[in-house]
């Protein structure tokens, strides 16, 4: 038994792995990288801010080492009726830099960038990218939040393996992910939010944002799965397959898409 426990949380713990780094690298905070070839043949890499707190401009730095190689920045406020602004990037230590205006919290920059050498034009990406600005948020509120928010599904992943495997101690781990699951996500995840966009809670029946959507979700089938196991009824096992299937379908959609974002041309 001893074995069969160790060999689970191991398991556990790689599933869990694997899903936080599909999350941090599908996200759509997550900066645009990339390279482009000159016609010289030399090659330049770049990356591309998406996420900037409000209150700082967020730089646009792309490092040439050369000269000779000019650039410039195409902006404007993203959901607005604004026209592109042109900004020359300067040369200075190696590197092509540019900034990109700050906006209050949730609001986005729509930015596209063009290298040039000679005649020659180098877009460096085919779409334009979209930045969001946000709040800055205290280590204090985000360190927990996140902590919880892996634990419960690190507690959420062992419990279905348990319920397959052992089918025992479905109380134990339901309670505990769903202690988790209600901490990171429902008293320092509106907390988080509140900070870096100016709302406790967007999700329904007040918004569309999916992150609080998906939070509300898994909570209920993980207090179902915990009071079905609570009472000791034979479904239990099921309502635990069903809310770790439920958690890891929400953790396959990408953090904060759907997320807070103003649109201004409902402004003033």
């Amino acid at each position: 038994m001893k074995r069969i426990n160790i060999l689970l949380w191991v398991m556990s713990i790689l599933l869990t792995l694997s899903i936080a780094v599909y999350q941090r690298l599908t996200g759509p905070t997550k900066p645009v990288r990339g390279k482009i070839e000159l016609s010289d043949g030399s090659t330049i890499n770049y990356k591309l801010l998406r996420s900037e707190v409000s209150g700082r401009d967020a730089e646009v730095r792309i490092y040439t080492g050369d000269s000779s190689i000019a650039g410039g920045v195409t902006f404007k406020r993203y959901k607005s009726n604004d026209s592109w602004i042109y900004q020359e990037m300067n040369f200075k230590d190696g590197y092509l830099t540019a900034v990109l205006p700050t906006q209050l919290p949730a609001g986005k920059v729509i930015y596209k960038v063009e290298l040039r050498k000679g005649t020659w034009r180098y877009p460096l990406t085919e779409e334009p990218v979209i930045l969001r600005y946000k709040g800055d948020v205290p280590a204090g509120v985000l360190i927990p939040h996140i902590l919880f928010m892996f634990a419960a599904l690190l507690l959420s992943v062992r419990s279905g393996l348990q319920s397959v495997f052992v089918n025992n101690k479905l109380k134990l781990y339901a309670s505990l992910t769903l202690i988790s699951l209600v901490l990171g996500g429902l008293l320092f995840g509106p907390i988080v939010q509140k900070y870096a966009f100016g709302a406790y809670w967007t999700g329904f029946p007040f918004g569309h944002d999916l992150t609080d959507n998906k939070t509300a979700i898994t909570v209920v089938f993980w207090l179902i799965a915990y009071l079905t196991a609570f009472l000791q009824k034979r479904s239990a096992r099921w309502w635990v397959l069903a809310a770790v299937i439920v958690m890891l379908a929400t953790y396959l959609i990408p953090h904060s898409v759907l997320g807070s974002e103003l649109d201004y041309t409902k402004m003033p």
